[in-house]
């Protein structure tokens, strides 16, 4: 009679540092929905998004260790040791995020009408999203790629990480266009949105083929120089419209250099097109720095056997 489990399950995913940090998540994920829906609560756009974050986050490390552990991952169409770095780069910047916006907008010195005890739960709540940020940043070290070995998968170099950065600063861009931006102004402030969604699509697009597995479906080039080429119009774009956008609404002659005294907070145009032209800074940045270093992949990736390449 066969043995209850012996093959079926996989060890690894609990006895190794990598099952370690997934369950580290797990905890801390479970803990933080359980104190908040509890005593600590949320309200607001910026407590939905901290809520949301963090459900998503859970219920995306559910899933992954779950078929991790069964080794049922096999059974899907996808690159899984990217698919699960990728999963673990995005929840670390969501988890990131929600570490910052919800003690700032929640937590308080002094005790609130709730009492202390409401305090003191939104604290360790805080406490608890550092941690499970640490958890997922954990994993995105332990599967990330190492100079000089061979190169296993795509999104587990810094270029692959990268893109994951790339296409979560361009939310934060789509989300302060979408509040009050004024983008539709000028002509010059279209192109720049039209720049900011082609340079997403194209991010997305080499994410989704690695995720996928069809990185060898192009024909007129290998894929790491299709992602270089992509990389190269993206860092072009990105910077003509780092230039544009900042003239086109800070300048006298089209807006304002300053914040309008009569602005409502929080409701400010002016905010929001500072947060894009900030953003835009920080999305060129990572662009060029991913350029350069996809140069690296390319020569590391060149020299191993070719059933280790991307």
């Amino acid at each position: 009679m066969d043995s209850p489990g012996g093959p079926y399950l996989n060890r690894k995913a609990l006895c190794s540092p990598l099952g370690a940090a997934r369950l580290c998540q797990l905890a801390m994920g479970c803990a933080v929905i359980a104190m908040v829906t509890h005593s600590a609560g949320y309200s607001g756009s910026h407590g939905v998004f901290c809520m949301a974050a963090w459900c998503f986050c859970f219920a995306m490390s559910v899933v992954v260790f779950f078929l991790d552990a069964t080794r049922l991952h096999s059974c899907l169409p996808v690159s899984w040791d990217n698919l699960t770095v990728t999963c673990a780069a995005f929840a670390t910047l969501m988890y990131v995020t929600a570490s910052v916006v919800y003690p700032l907008f929640f937590v308080r010195i002094e005790c609130p009408y709730a009492g202390c005890h409401v305090r003191d739960f939104r604290i360790a709540v805080t406490v608890c999203s550092i941690l499970g940020t640490l958890a997922y940043g954990a994993e995105v070290a332990l599967c990330r790629a190492r100079p000089g070995q061979a190169v296993v998968g795509y999104m587990a170099t810094v270029s692959g990480l990268l893109k994951v950065v790339q296409g979560f600063v361009a939310c934060i861009i789509f989300g302060a266009l979408a509040n009050g931006s004024e983008y539709s102004r000028y002509a010059a402030t279209i192109y720049c949105v039209v720049v900011y969604v082609l340079c997403f699509a194209l991010t997305a697009l080499v994410v989704i083929m690695t995720v996928c597995g069809r990185t060898k479906s192009l024909r007129c080039m290998p894929f790491d120089r299709f992602a270089v080429v992509c990389t190269l119009l993206e860092v072009l774009l990105y910077l003509s419209a780092s230039v544009v956008w900042p003239v086109f609404c800070f300048d006298t002659k089209y807006g304002s250099p300053g914040r309008p005294s009569s602005c409502p907070r929080g409701r400010c145009p002016w905010d929001s097109k500072v947060v894009v032209a900030v953003f835009s800074f920080v999305n060129f940045g990572l662009y060029l720095v991913d350029l350069i270093y996809s140069q690296r992949i390319r020569f590391v990736s060149s020299r191993v056997p070719t059933n280790a390449r991307v």
